[in-house]
C-alpha cells in the first residue's frame, strides 16, 4: 500500500525541533520555578512537539486518513509557535509543509491489462 511518505518524514523531523524547542521552554519554566512560579504550561511544548511526531507515524501506518494527520499536523505546528517557540522555527516550517503534502497526497492509480497484455491507466 502506498504511503505519503515525504509528509510523515517533514512531519517527524519538525516534531524532534518541536520537542527541543519544548525542552527549552520547560528549561526556562524551570528557571522559573526557582523564583516559585510553578506552571504545567511549560510542559505543554514537549506535549506538542511528542504529538506532532505521533501524527508524522501515523500518517506512515493509517495512509488513507491522510487528511486528517495534515490538518492534524498543521495545528500543532500553529499550537508550537506559542508552546515551543514554533521548534525554532524551523520545526514549524517543516510540519506545516508536511501536513500540507499529507492532504494534498494522493495514492497512485492502479495500472490495467488489456487482453493483449498491454498496460493502460484507468479510464477517466
Amino acid at each position: 500500500m502506498p504511503r505519503p511518505v515525504v509528509a510523515a518524514v517533514l512531519t517527524v523531523l519538525g516534531g524532534f525541533l518541536i520537542v527541543l524547542g519544548g525542552v527549552v521552554v520547560l528549561l526556562v519554566g524551570a528557571i522559573f520555578a526557582l523564583f516559585g512560579f510553578l506552571s504545567g504550561f511549560f510542559l505543554l511544548g514537549l506535549v506538542v512537539g511528542l504529538l506532532t511526531i505521533l501524527v508524522g507515524i501515523l500518517m506512515l501506518a493509517a495512509p488513507s486518513l491522510h487528511v486528517v494527520w495534515g490538518a492534524l499536523a498543521i495545528v500543532l505546528a500553529i499550537a508550537s509557535l506559542v508552546l515551543a517557540l514554533g521548534g525554532f522555527l524551523l520545526g514549524f516550517f517543516l510540519t506545516t509543509i508536511g501536513g500540507l503534502i499529507a492532504i494534498r497526497w494522493h495514492p497512485p492509480k492502479p495500472a490495467f491489462l488489456t487482453v493483449e497484455g498491454h498496460r493502460v491507466g484507468p479510464p477517466s
